[in-house]
């Protein structure tokens, strides 16, 4: 079997539910897959050892980095892809992008057969467009148009900017995969980008931000203004963003001006990245890549979260978390106290193990 081959089967495995598969089976061995490496893959000087953490109980023997079943864990510290990786092309990445679209329409063309009633919608959301970027832009329009601001000025606008940024296709396919894989709700590739309200304002901030970059700051608000009022998603048009980014449930997350989020990270609904209302500024979190932020957790003023930390539901944070740490509580401490915090061994963002630190707090009590 070909290299090609094995990737896909191996890909096919993990989306009919095989008992036994890493949730990162195609970033290795698929070629045009390479530019999803999970968060650590992006820092110059690992020197630690990988190991396996897949999603499940029946973990598969995974020593050897080359494997197609592996899925290394975040080293401590500042880290790096190893030789082996290959850098993205423009090639890979439109073959990726290509190959989602196509799962996307073969998805709307099976939701359609069985259900007839969204036969129309169907395809005139997805199955009449050519590319993914058409069908995201024209689906983003009707969404965000208002009597004032129409469909067909938002469509022209969305297309233009994502067809001529591949950063930002790259962002959209690789959010689709970080919902499908990270979130056991997201039934398909199609379901998300039809319904997930959190991904589209992802991508519709997406947009924002570059308007924003450009001078076109009237407009970039005004944007910003719909996006908020239809999904309930607050995210200031300056704020940055990585990609493969989950935004889970979405409502009432609130994203402040000069924020940072890095790459592969989840956040859960009504969280807040805020200032603290007397700074200016530079007075917003940044947060680095890998992490989780649990529901209704608060996080406020100019203080790092570092690669891989995990924020608890419903905590406040109001000074730096370091890498790889569990924050907790109102206000949040460290789990495993300020001078040795415990330190996650998986990646908190991909993985979404909420719970897994409550082990260790010797007075939890139901």
């Amino acid at each position: 079997m070909s290299l090609h081959n094995s990737a896909v089967v191996s890909s096919t495995r993990m989306f009919v539910g095989s008992s036994c598969c890493c949730i990162n089976r195609f970033h290795h061995f698929k070629p045009f897959l390479t530019f999803l490496q999970p968060a650590h893959h992006h820092h110059p000087s690992n020197k630690h050892t990988f190991r396996c953490h897949s999603t499940n109980n029946q973990r598969e023997n995974c020593n050897n980095i080359s494997s197609p079943t592996h899925l290394p864990t975040m080293p401590g510290g500042e880290v790096s892809a190893p030789s082996s990786v290959v850098l993205p092309t423009a090639e890979s990445i439109e073959n990726d992008e290509a190959w989602v679209w196509g799962q996307i329409k073969a998805e709307a063309r099976r939701d359609a057969d069985s259900e007839p009633a969204l036969a129309s919608y169907l395809y005139s959301t997805i199955l009449s467009h050519s590319s993914l970027e058409r069908s995201l832009s024209f689906h983003l329009g009707n969404k965000l148009c208002s009597s004032t601001l129409l469909s067909t000025l938002l469509y022209d606008l969305f297309l233009n900017i994502f067809s001529s940024d591949s950063s930002l296709r790259v962002a959209v396919v690789a959010d689709l995969r970080a919902a499908r894989v990270r979130d056991p709700a997201c039934v398909s590739f199609s379901h998300c980008l039809l319904n997930y309200k959190g991904f589209l304002a992802c991508q519709a901030h997406r947009v924002a931000h570059r308007l924003w970059n450009q001078e076109r700051q009237p407009l970039a608000l005004a944007l910003h203004s719909r996006i908020s009022d239809v999904f309930a998603v607050d995210i200031h048009p300056a704020a940055r963003i990585g990609k493969a980014i989950l935004f889970d449930h979405a409502t009432g997350v609130v994203i402040g001006e000069t924020a940072v989020i890095g790459d592969n990270c989840s956040i859960l609904h009504h969280v807040t990245l805020g200032g603290t209302g007397k700074a200016v500024g530079d007075r917003h979190p940044k947060v680095g890549d890998g992490v989780l932020i649990g529901a209704g957790a608060t996080i406020l003023g100019n203080i790092k979260i570092g690669d891989g930390a995990k924020i608890g539901a419903g905590s406040v944070v109001l000074i730096d978390v370091p890498p790889r740490a569990t924050a907790v509580g109102n206000p949040a401490r460290l789990l495993g106290g300020k001078e040795k915090p415990s330190r996650n061994v998986d990646v908190p963002g991909e993985s979404m193990d909420h719970t897994s630190f409550i082990s260790e707090w010797s007075d939890y009590i139901i």
